[in-house]
């Protein structure tokens, strides 16, 4: 009975690799096509490995808790010649043909997958990914890194460090630089200190951040009355979110000055094509930033539904790639934390992030009627790259963004 490998799919353009969660499957097991067997975690979402025939489970490679690149060996299916034939599926037979002549033995053809089925020692070995995130402690008295020697980048490439992470030790070399037995102490210090294995979402956050802290960012902030948002808000059902007020305002504000939104690639801004908005999305040990499209076409009440699935498919991990890609902006409402303040670091790909804190209640004067009067304001913030954008034209920007929400029926 012919074989059929089950192979980690190409889940997203950028995904190399995930992360098994949950196994759905026994051997012995009969499985029908387009049936969903292994549960997997990318650095983005939860997602499924699904047969593409009927058949037999004979062996299971995958392991809970590992992470595998696209194209590794999962399992085995044994699977009719008659259902080869209806499906065209590709067997260890018809791989092995594609990669070697034919004298070689339907054998090689599982070794010639990204790890050998009989050989238990590559299959631990081969599969797993390893993190190119090692966060350091910071010890006191530490004189920090300058330059890295060549001996000492490829000791760091082995074990997987960035710049970043050796700016916590100490150096004793000449001018304080960091040498390979600073780091080789420092490593060997931290072994006893408890650890965890950091999860693909963090360290896709953690990679992401790292990437955007290499540019000159700041933040300017502005207090926004929210009054007549909340006003506004409670004459609609289903009512509104806060930060689709906010995400409306900035797309139309962005549509006044489209350069604001750009991206320096070498000599040039690029302009966005379109005003997709992400929004940040609190999940369990991490961020996920799903993008609304064509925020400044469709009027508030057109986005809600899109808004709210896209936030409920995000907080349960079910967000696609294509969700999350093309964004030009990121709108983040840290105010659901009780936080006031806060300077939020936009994606690498963008310029612009836009932060609001907790509304509270303040006086503030009333020209109208001479007096200081109660109202909810919250702290709004816009960090941007430098590079692109002035702290004048941030400035003007906001501001904008504030007197679009004085009038939220127009959003």
């Amino acid at each position: 009975m012919p074989t059929v490998p089950i192979l980690m799919p190409q889940l997203g353009e950028s995904i190399a690799e995930a992360t098994v969660i949950r196994l759905g499957i026994a051997v012995g097991d009969a499985v029908r096509t387009d049936q969903e067997i292994i549960e997997v975690e990318t650095n983005k979402a939860v997602m499924g490995v699904t047969t593409l025939c009927n058949g037999i489970v004979s062996e299971i490679k995958a392991q809970e808790g590992i992470s595998y690149s696209v194209g590794s060996l999962l399992g085995l299916l044994e699977v009719a010649a008659e259902e080869v034939a209806r499906t065209g599926v590709d067997t260890l037979e018809s791989l092995e043909a594609k990669r070697s002549d034919a004298s070689t033995s339907p054998a090689q053809a599982e070794a010639n997958l990204h790890f050998a089925i009989d050989d238990a020692d590559a299959y631990e070995e081969a599969p797993a990914v390893v993190p190119s995130v090692k966060g350091l402690p910071v010890p006191a008295g530490t004189m920090g890194a300058h330059y890295i020697s060549p001996r000492m980048r490829a000791r760091m490439d082995d074990l997987g460090l960035r710049e970043a992470d050796i700016s916590a030790v100490a150096g004793t070399g000449a001018g304080g630089r960091v040498t390979v037995e600073d780091l080789e102490r420092f490593l060997d210090y931290l072994e006893a200190w408890p650890s965890t294995q950091a999860s693909p979402m963090r360290l896709a956050v953690a990679d992401a951040m790292r990437r955007s802290w290499t540019r000159p960012l700041a933040t300017v902030g502005l207090p926004t009355s929210l009054d007549r948002v909340l006003d506004h808000r409670r004459t609609h059902e289903p009512k509104p979110g806060l930060t689709l007020y906010m995400l409306r305002a900035f797309a139309l504000a962005l549509t006044e000055n489209p350069a604001t939104a750009g991206y320096l690639i070498g000599d040039k801004v690029v302009h966005p094509r379109a005003f997709d908005i992400g929004v940040a999305v609190q999940v369990e040990d991490g961020v996920v930033v799903p993008v609304v499209r064509k925020v400044d076409q469709k009027p508030l009440r057109e986005l809600i539904a899109e808004y709210d699935d896209l936030v409920d498919r995000a907080r349960r991990r079910r967000l696609s790639e294509n969700d999350c890609r093309g964004g030009i902006a990121t709108v983040t409402n840290f105010g659901t934390f009780g936080l006031t303040l806060g300077t939020p670091i936009p994606l690498p790909n963008e310029t612009l992030i836009l932060g609001i804190g907790a509304g509270v209640k303040k006086p503030i004067w009333s020209a109208q009627a001479e007096v200081f009067l109660p109202a909810t304001v919250a702290e709004v913030f816009l960090t941007f790259d430098h590079r692109v954008v002035d702290g004048g034209g941030a400035g003007l920007l906001l501001k904008r963004v504030a007197e679009l929400l004085q009038d939220p029926s127009a959003l």
